[in-house]
């Protein structure tokens, strides 16, 4: 029997370096009720060792990804466009997967609403050369379920999608 002690001293300084490392932080569409993704986001953005970190939804036949909320940890003001290369494959799917990695980023299919899809996407990974390990790649998709949990059971996706001309500004949600 092995105990599986936890070593917070390396776990501190990870965590030292990380906050001597990170000198910009921005968070778009954040604002009320919304702010619950930020941790969810924080998250999954740490697991996969990206800057980035954003909850977006695209129509399948195409169109840009638009953004709800997105975390930023490498600019300010937040980044607001989604390469859509990352978004490309998802689309011409019958059904999207669930997590798909690519070398600078990891996208998860959160679900779809009326015509629209959500996704989660961490972009900015530099670091990663080989897949996610089995235990990231399972913490992502749980944290993506809360994601979707909030998405879809809080109405927030029916809120966001809104009637025509509903706009993706947060403060008028």
């Amino acid at each position: 029997m092995s105990d599986d002690v936890i070593d917070l001293g390396e776990y501190a300084r990870r965590r030292d370096q990380e906050t001597t490392d990170r000198t910009t932080f921005a968070v778009w569409g954040g604002e009320g009720e919304r702010s619950r993704f930020a941790l969810p986001l924080w998250r999954a953005v740490f697991l996969a060792g990206g800057n980035r970190g954003a909850l977006v939804r695209r129509v399948p036949a195409g169109g840009p990804a638009r953004p709800f909320v997105v975390l930023d940890l490498a600019r300010d003001p937040a980044r607001l466009e989604v390469p859509e290369h990352l978004l490309e494959d998802e689309e011409e799917a019958p059904s999207a997967p669930l997590l798909t990695e690519v070398a600078e980023a990891v996208v998860v299919f959160l679900g779809e609403h009326r015509e629209w899809r959500w996704y989660l996407v961490v972009d900015g990974v530099t670091e990663r050369q080989e897949p996610l390990e089995r235990r990231v790649r399972e913490d992502i998709l749980f944290l993506a379920g809360e994601c979707a949990g909030l998405l879809f059971f809080r109405d927030f996706a029916a809120a966001a999608e809104g009637p025509e001309g509903a706009t993706d500004d947060p403060d008028t949600e």
